[in-house]
């Protein structure tokens, strides 16, 4: 196990350096696949689910363990810049992403496309977040859940386009969320287990 208490700072890929290629096709390929195949009404299941099991993970953190910065093995999905991040930074993260799709739904609904160009290297978190971001995190699940809710269709003709997969309407960035929120759901339990059986 690599922390900030026992090893320097990593080198990784840049942040926005994306996924190898070959995985990035696999990728596009299963995100829309399973677009097609999932409902509105489980693409919000998918959401909250996923929303209670992280929330449930990071309460359990102190505030030691919660900012501790563990570098783990890169999961399909996750770029290699994301790698080296604490419990409490994920949740930043995910609080970024969840405010910037909610503000992509609402435009997209609205005839609109989002002026600023989505880019994962705009949405790495701070790196001392602490356990304020328990509070953020939960808000922003609230506000994507309520600010979806309001729409009855997200099948928009306006179009935002994400820098892996190509342009998406609303629907798709609402799908999109779950994703996300599992992808990093993965990388939180594999943060708890090596910061609870660290390997060398």
């Amino acid at each position: 196990m690599l922390n900030e208490a026992n090893a320097e700072e990593p080198k990784l890929a840049p942040p926005g350096a994306g996924l190898p290629w070959p995985e990035l096709l696999v990728a596009r390929l299963i995100f829309g696949w399973t677009r097609k195949h999932t409902s509105r009404e489980q693409a919000m299941e998918n959401f909250t689910r996923r929303r209670n099991a992280i929330l449930q993970l990071a309460c359990g953190c102190n505030a030691k363990t919660g900012a501790q910065r563990v570098l783990i093995a890169r999961l399909r999905g996750l770029e290699d810049s994301s790698r080296y991040w604490s419990v409490f930074m994920t949740l930043d993260h995910l609080r970024i992403v969840n405010d910037s799709i909610a503000g992509a739904v609402t435009a997209l609904v609205s005839g609109n496309v989002p002026s600023r160009t989505a880019s994962t290297a705009e949405v790495k978190p701070t790196l001392n977040a602490d356990n304020s971001v328990l509070t953020a995190f939960e808000q922003s699940c609230t506000q994507f859940e309520q600010t979806v809710a309001t729409f009855p269709n997200l099948t928009t003709p306006t179009k935002y386009p994400h820098p892996w997969f190509g342009p998406l309407d609303a629907a798709a960035w609402h799908f999109m969320a779950g994703v996300h929120m599992n992808l990093h759901l993965k990388q939180i339990q594999n943060i708890l287990s090596q910061l609870t059986h660290p390997h060398l």
